[in-house]
C-alpha cells in the first residue's frame, strides 16, 4: 500500500507515520488527568504536531486494566470539543479513539477523519456504517472479551493464528457495510488479551501478519505499555521511553507503517536514523 485514505486527505507512507497520543480523560494508564481542560488538551496537541505527529489521536474513555466503560453522554463531552478546536486551529488529521458509534459519529461531524476501534467493530458494528457514511479512515485493532474482561482473557495457544483469523472477520464487516480497502489500518493490539509472550511475539513476527495483510497498513501501539514495565524491572510507564522506542523499532524493521506513541519527538527521530540507515545500506 502506498497511502491510507481518511475522509479529507491520502497520508502517504514514505515514512511511517506518528500518530500522537492525547488522552482527555481522568484515569488513562500513563496521563491521566494531564490534559481533561480544553486548555491544556489544545497545549498538548500543538506540541505533538510541533514534535512531529502525523495524526493526533484523540481518547475520551480509559482502557486500561480495571477501567470502567463511561455513558456515551460523557464521552462526547469529553472530546467533541477538544476535536472541534484543534480541527479549527490546525490541519493534522484528527482520529477519534472509540467504540461507540455515537461518539464515533459525533467526532466526524466535528472534524475527526479517522475513526479508531479499538474492538474492531465487536462492540458496535455501527460504527463500519459510520466510517463507509462519512468516508473516514477506520483503524480495526485485535482485542478478545468485553470492555470489562478484554485484559483478563486467558492466552489463546496460536496468537498469530488468532490475530488473522480475526482480522479476516473485522475486515469482512467493514468491507459489507462500504468501508473502502484503502481506508481501513490493521492494529494488532498490544496489550489487550496477550499474555506478556505473546506481545513479544507479535513484535518479532509482525512481518508475518503484515505480509498476510499485505493490502492494509499495520499499526502498532507499544508505547509506554505494561509488558514493557515488566521487562524493564516493574519501571512506571513514565519510565519506559527507552523500551517503547525499542518496541517502536522493532515494529518499523517489520514493517509497521503507524505507530502510535506519548512520545512524538523521540519517535520521530528514531524512524529518521532507521531510514537513513537503510538508504546507505549496500545494495544487494
Amino acid at each position: 500500500m502506498k497511502y491510507w485514505q481518511t475522509s479529507r486527505r491520502k497520508l502517504s507512507f514514505e515514512l511511517p507515520l506518528v500518530m500522537g497520543i492525547l488522552n482527555v480523560t481522568p484515569d488513562s494508564f500513563s496521563d491521566g488527568g494531564k490534559f481533561a481542560s480544553l486548555d491544556a488538551a489544545l497545549k498538548q496537541a500543538e506540541k505533538l504536531i510541533q514534535d512531529g505527529a502525523d495524526i493526533l489521536d484523540i481518547g475520551g474513555e480509559s482502557t486500561r486494566p480495571m477501567s470502567e466503560q463511561i455513558s456515551v453522554e460523557d464521552e462526547v463531552e469529553r472530546v467533541i470539543p477538544v476535536i472541534e478546536a484543534i480541527a479549527t486551529r490546525f490541519d493534522t488529521p484528527v482520529s477519534i479513539d472509540t467504540t461507540k458509534s455515537e461518539v464515533a459519529e459525533k467526532a466526524v461531524e466535528a472534524g475527526a477523519e479517522i475513526i479508531n476501534d479499538i474492538s474492531g467493530l465487536r462492540f458496535d458494528e455501527r460504527i463500519a456504517e459510520v466510517a463507509a457514511k462519512s468516508h473516514s479512515g477506520l483503524v480495526l485493532m485485535h482485542s478478545r472479551g468485553t470492555f470489562e474482561t478484554m485484559h483478563s482473557q486467558p492466552p489463546v495457544d496460536d496468537i498469530l493464528a488468532e490475530v488473522t483469523v480475526d482480522f479476516r472477520r473485522y475486515l469482512q464487516i467493514a468491507i459489507d457495510h462500504g468501508v473502502p480497502e484503502q481506508n481501513i489500518a490493521l492494529d494488532i493490539g498490544l496489550g489487550f488479551g496477550k499474555a506478556f509472550e505473546q506481545n513479544l511475539e507479535l513484535l518479532a513476527k509482525l512481518d508475518k501478519i503484515v505480509y498476510e495483510f499485505r493490502s492494509y497498513p499495520l499499526l502498532v501501539g507499544a508505547s509506554r505499555k505494561s509488558f514493557i514495565g515488566k521487562i524493564l524491572g516493574d519501571t512506571p510507564p513514565s519510565e519506559r521511553l527507552g523500551g517503547s522506542l525499542a518496541a517502536a523499532i522493532i515494529a518499523v524493521q517489520n514493517g509497521a507503517k503507524i505507530l502510535r506513541v506519548h512520545d512524538v519527538r523521540e519517535t520521530v527521530d528514531a524512524i529518521k536514523v532507521i531510514f537513513a540507515g537503510i538508504e546507505l545500506r549496500p545494495q544487494k
